[in-house]
């Protein structure tokens, strides 16, 4: 099925609408805001989980109804707790589950965690050894910053040079923008939702670049293809791109949608465990889907219209 629509029209406004989106996430991201129930962190505008910023990840499974304002009180008033009564603490939707999110290194203080295990076990209905710590230290958590900048930077270097031998710089360009155009967002909404990064999250933040890269390559290699036809050559590039983008939208769609549906599942019913990858991956589709057309193919355009040399 094939569309006449006039997209490529439209994305003077939309493009604008784009860009002004994106400028506005960069200054989300770039003030120094402290995240609740983080201090002093390397990224303060962004709520970095443990694997960011070191500390530990206390997980207690109740067995009976226990809310965050009663594990505060509690960790404020039990002797040999107080060091975690400044702790993030959250409650699973739907389950009797407390997190409890610090700085300390935990795992390193076993007086701490014997406390912990035995006031909890004497004051509510829950079994030690179900209690799970997960602690990482600062140096680690630092070269996990590092890295994951490492793998991204690297992911849209590699991109901007296949798509550069692959198709042309233009179209690379386009792709490299796009992608950007993606991520910016998704980590503006995470800051602004307080929703926790970690390495999963980083995980679907390059899921994203995938699946942006492969709505855009979709687009760019049917215009490539028209390129080369003999009943295409006397269109102008706005037509071409134009006519182009309407030949794949169906194809698009129904990838956008087949994914959609299931990673709306992930988010309705993933739990906390997954509650920042699915997000990540929803916006990813929604965005990712958009600015294959709003972003990368009008840089296409304006790129052939200004700057080629042919």
């Amino acid at each position: 099925m094939n569309f006449d629509l006039d997209l490529l029209s439209k994305a003077k406004y939309w493009s604008v609408l784009s860009l002004i989106v994106v400028i506005v996430g960069w200054v989300i991201l770039a003030t120094p805001l402290v995240a609740p129930g983080l201090k002093d962190s390397s990224w303060p505008w962004l709520n970095l989980g443990i694997d960011f910023q070191g500390g530990s990840k206390i997980t207690v499974p109740f067995q009976e109804e226990v809310t965050t304002a009663d594990m505060r009180k509690f960790l404020s008033s039990t002797e040999g707790l107080g060091d975690l009564s400044d702790s993030q603490i959250q409650s699973a939707t739907g389950s009797n589950i407390i997190y409890i999110n610090t700085k300390l290194d935990v795992g390193g203080n076993e007086v701490l965690i014997n406390d912990l295990r035995s006031s909890l076990s004497e004051n509510f209905q829950v079994s030690e050894n179900q209690i799970s710590i997960n602690s990482v230290g600062e140096q680690i958590s630092q070269e996990f910053q590092v890295k994951a900048m490492q793998a991204i930077g690297i992911a849209l270097l590699v991109i901007l040079l296949y798509i550069s031998w692959r198709f042309r710089l233009r179209y690379a360009v386009g792709a490299v923008a796009a992608v950007i155009h993606d991520v910016t967002i998704a980590l503006a909404l995470f800051a602004v939702l307080g929703v926790e990064i970690n390495l999963p999250t980083i995980g679907a933040f390059l899921t994203i670049v995938g699946y942006s890269l492969n709505d855009t390559i979709v687009y760019f290699d049917r215009m490539r293809e028209n390129t080369g036809k003999r009943a295409s050559r006397s269109m102008s590039t706005f037509q071409l791109i134009n006519k182009s983008i309407n030949q794949s939208l169906s194809r698009t769609l129904s990838t956008s949608t087949t994914t959609f549906i299931p990673v709306i599942a992930l988010v309705l019913f993933g739990g906390p465990v997954l509650k920042a990858f699915s997000l990540a991956l929803l916006v990813g589709v929604i965005v990712g889907t958009y600015s294959s057309i709003y972003v990368a193919s009008p840089i296409v355009y304006l790129w052939d219209k200004y700057l080629a040399s042919e």
